[in-house]
């Protein structure tokens, strides 16, 4: 080998090595934005989309294996809760075991997976949240009253006893889902997600076409549901009729029945798969909530009524708008106008 070679050679090598040094540098810059939360991720069409930040980081709800540091007692409370959550009208429903105050549905047809799916309605938010003022009834509540409203609205029965072990398990396993959760913060993921309105009227029609393809096979075509084998619950719930939720809760109002069924329905979507477009889940709602339900006076709700929510479809207003603009929308002039 001549001299210049050899001179030669500690060049080449270097190069070869920044080469090398590059090359291990690309792959681990691809490998990490593949598989970073916030990476691109590639659509159909071969586009990269960042991937929706209301979608990424979800709260998620403590591990079972935590009830270890429970006292027995504790525990015992905690998966009573979760039990008459998931299985309400086993023990609250007209065939309950305890007490029979409300109408066959569980609390988990609407908060879904005992209250721990994210955008599921579910229930990561109530214990850092309450007590708190609410416009709806004018007054602050606490969490015996936000329980209460659901057995009275969505379950359209009775209130529960306060002071009974039905309503102190619900109370523990509602603490226990939001014991990681600082006070006054409400996680992401928490409720319902809220869709961006429409920029026309909702439309029952349209509504009935989606309800026939997507919802008919579970819930019927009448809106009855399925009745499970133990004639106590329901396999799938009704959506209408005296079984279902009545006029004061709040799937009755359009927005909060679209951001549902958009990210959990039909039956196996999750927010990562949704199967309906947003005007489809708009118009679906709409015909749901056309249907025929149970009718209860709530004629103290909203004592001020310019807090009325833009979908609140009972009068007074005080913007001007009709009941049916307000349950069908359009939405955006009733914004607009609340805004002035």
């Amino acid at each position: 080998m001549s001299s210049n070679s050899l001179k030669s050679f500690p060049v080449i090598t270097s190069l070869l090595y920044s080469l090398l040094v590059a090359l291990l540098s690309f792959l681990a810059l691809a490998i990490y934005q593949n598989s970073s939360p916030h990476a691109e991720s590639a659509g159909t069409n071969g586009v990269y989309e960042i991937p929706d930040s209301n979608f990424t980081h979800l709260w998620t709800a403590p591990s079972d294996w935590r009830m270890m540091y429970l006292s027995p007692s504790e525990k015992e409370l905690v998966l009573y809760g979760r039990e008459l959550i998931a299985h309400t009208s086993d023990y609250l429903g007209p065939q309950g075991s305890v007490k029979p105050i409300s109408n066959g549905m569980n609390c988990q047809n609407c908060h879904l997976n005992a209250g721990t799916q994210p955008w599921g309605n579910n229930y990561f938010a109530v214990q850092s949240t309450y007590p708190k003022f609410r416009a709806r009834s004018g007054t602050k509540e606490n969490q015996v009253k936000r329980v209460n409203d659901c057995f009275e609205r969505s379950l359209n029965g009775q209130a529960l006893d306060s002071t009974s072990r039905e309503m102190r398990a619900i109370l523990a396993y509602i603490k226990w889902l939001g014991s990681d959760v600082s006070k006054k913060v409400v996680p992401k993921g928490s409720g319902i997600f809220k869709l961006k309105i429409m920029n026309r009227a909702c439309d029952p029609k349209k509504g009935e076409a989606v309800y026939v393809a997507k919802c008919q096979s579970c819930h019927q075509m009448d809106g009855s549901g399925v009745m499970a084998a133990s004639g106590k619950s329901y396999t799938y719930p009704p959506l209408w009729g005296k079984h279902s939720y009545n006029v004061g809760a709040g799937l009755y109002r359009i927005s909060n029945f679209a951001g549902f069924v958009k990210y959990n329905m039909p039956l196996g979507t999750t927010y990562e798969k949704p199967q309906l477009t947003d005007e489809e889940a708009w118009d679906v709602a709409a015909y749901i909530n056309s249907q025929p339900r149970a009718a209860k006076n709530y004629v103290n709700d909203w004592p001020d009524p310019s807090k009325k929510p833009v979908d609140y479809p009972f009068g007074p207003f005080v913007d001007g708008f009709s009941e049916q603009e307000h349950k069908f929308g359009p939405y955006g002039p009733i914004v607009a106008a609340q805004k002035k």
